[in-house]
């Protein structure tokens, strides 16, 4: 079972949630900051991090950039209702999906594996290697290189990347996408894709307002290309 870290400082909220995962089988490890959760990282090695968007001292969208600058850790935020502003930095900074609190451990958990399947097998059943202008995609490795230097894109941001680019030239909406990359309903926050494709652009080096790569058709989606 995927072994999870998590950062939460209201003690009720953090010990329902740990007690909850423990029972479905997982091995968590909980703190109360930021500071003490980036502390136990290294010797944890989680499979995944659960993460308070609002923590005293450090907070969620500051521990989660430290987290980005050293590695892909898969993240999910917690959030209270109506922090939606908190919600768009948190995943502009590399959070991978968000929850509001409260909520169900069997829904924490189905948010979990949902979040390490995209980081488990983002490539799917297609030819491993590509090339798209200065991108190189090899779907086996689950890599992209951008004129030959490899780029560090989490989870949601790699398998976007490869479900876009797997057919180029195709819209997507946002609501199709939260249905096949992010595993959501087709009702779920479009958020979490406007703000994946923010981060994939900065990362492969777009241009600002000229987008060779992920280009946006207004009011229709998304779509890979053309070059």
């Amino acid at each position: 079972m995927p072994r999870v870290l998590l950062v939460e400082d209201d003690r009720s909220v953090r010990e329902g949630i740990e007690l909850g995962l423990r029972r479905l089988g997982h091995e968590v490890l909980a703190t109360a900051t930021g500071e003490a959760g980036l502390e136990v990282l290294g010797a944890f090695r989680p499979d995944l991090l659960l993460l308070d968007l609002m923590l005293p001292a450090m907070n969620g969208v500051q521990v989660c950039h430290r987290i980005r600058e050293a590695g892909q850790l898969p993240i999910i935020m917690l959030t209270a209702r109506g922090d939606d502003g908190d919600i768009v930095l948190g995943l502009d900074a590399g959070a991978d999906d968000y929850i509001v609190k409260p909520a169900r451990a069997e829904i924490v958990e189905a948010r979990i594996r949902a979040v390490l399947r995209r980081a488990e097998d983002p490539a799917g059943a297609r030819p491993p290697v590509e090339h798209h202008g200065e991108l190189t995609v090899d779907r086996a490795a689950h890599t992209v290189l951008r004129s030959g230097a490899p780029l560090p894109l989490a989870p949601s941001e790699l398998k976007l990347l490869l479900h876009l680019s797997a057919v180029p030239e195709q819209v997507f909406s946002r609501q199709r996408l939260l249905k096949e990359v992010w595993e959501l309903s087709y009702h779920s926050d479009v958020r979490l894709v406007d703000a994946c494709v923010r981060r994939l652009r900065i990362k492969i080096g777009e241009p600002p307002g000229a987008p060779r790569y992920i280009q946006t058709l207004r009011g229709l989606g998304y779509r890979f290309g053309p070059l």
